[in-house]
């Protein structure tokens, strides 16, 4: 923690939705948030757990990601710095079924239990925000189970990528391919083959856990229809960064 510090170029407005806030909002909010490091594979949640803190990354992603009995899991959702992580909060259900975890390395300002709820009940434009937020979730939620059943892994891959790296900001992503093939609930060699068919192609390169994207628009033109999907309607529900 001691890193936060040396990292002064970090503030709250850099999440979009602490960016959409009223001056007066973000104000009384300003002095009840915490910025707090989100270290690489750090479970911010278990399955059934009471989620005391609400997180708004600002740099990073996490993934909520769903266990099943036998050790077998999937990833349902990405949330970087356009939205929050817990929102089980002020849905009323206290707890999720899915897990959250860091999938990239960032940083997140921490909101209490109380302080959100408190919000919350105001009715103010925090509480709009988050509404919208999780009508944008649950779109990618929903548009991630119809992916993995109706597309090949290729266009999964592809899609996972570009979701990725918009959260991100940059062209390169730092993963290891068993990552990515736990969260896209496959076998690591499957990964390794679509992702060495891209790279066959000079998409993208691969090496030493550095997935870097060479040529954005090709990878663009090889995804499913689901990316564009849940992206317009992030595009429509929030507010634009």
């Amino acid at each position: 923690m001691s890193k936060i510090e040396q990292e002064p170029l970090h503030t709250p407005k850099q999440n979009r939705i602490l960016a959409a806030l009223h001056a007066q909002d973000y104000e009384r909010l300003l002095p009840e948030l915490k910025l707090i490091e989100m270290p690489l594979g750090w479970t911010m949640s278990e399955s059934g757990d009471h989620v005391n803190f609400l997180h708004f990354p600002v740099s990073g992603i996490v993934s909520l990601i769903y266990e099943l009995e036998n050790g077998a899991s999937s990833e349902i959702a990405l949330v970087g710095n356009e939205g929050m992580v817990g929102i089980s909060i002020f849905m009323g259900g206290e707890s999720m079924p899915s897990s959250t975890v860091v999938q990239s390395a960032g940083y997140a300002y921490r909101l209490s239990r109380k302080i959100m709820k408190r919000e919350f009940a105001l009715g103010g434009q925090l509480q709009h925000l988050a509404l919208l937020y999780t009508q944008a979730l649950i779109s990618q939620t929903s548009q991630t189970a119809v992916c993995n059943q109706h597309h090949s892994l290729d266009q999964q891959l592809c899609r996972w990528l570009l979701m990725s790296l918009d959260r991100l900001h940059e062209n390169k992503l730092v993963i290891t391919q068993e990552l990515i093939a736990s969260l896209l609930g496959v076998r690591r060699e499957s990964i390794t083959e679509a992702a060495g068919k891209l790279q066959k192609e000079g998409v993208i390169t691969y090496s030493r856990g550095l997935i870097k994207v060479l040529k954005r628009s090709k990878l663009e033109t090889k995804v499913c229809e689901c990316y564009g999907v849940v992206k317009n309607e992030y595009e429509r529900l929030l507010p634009s960064s």
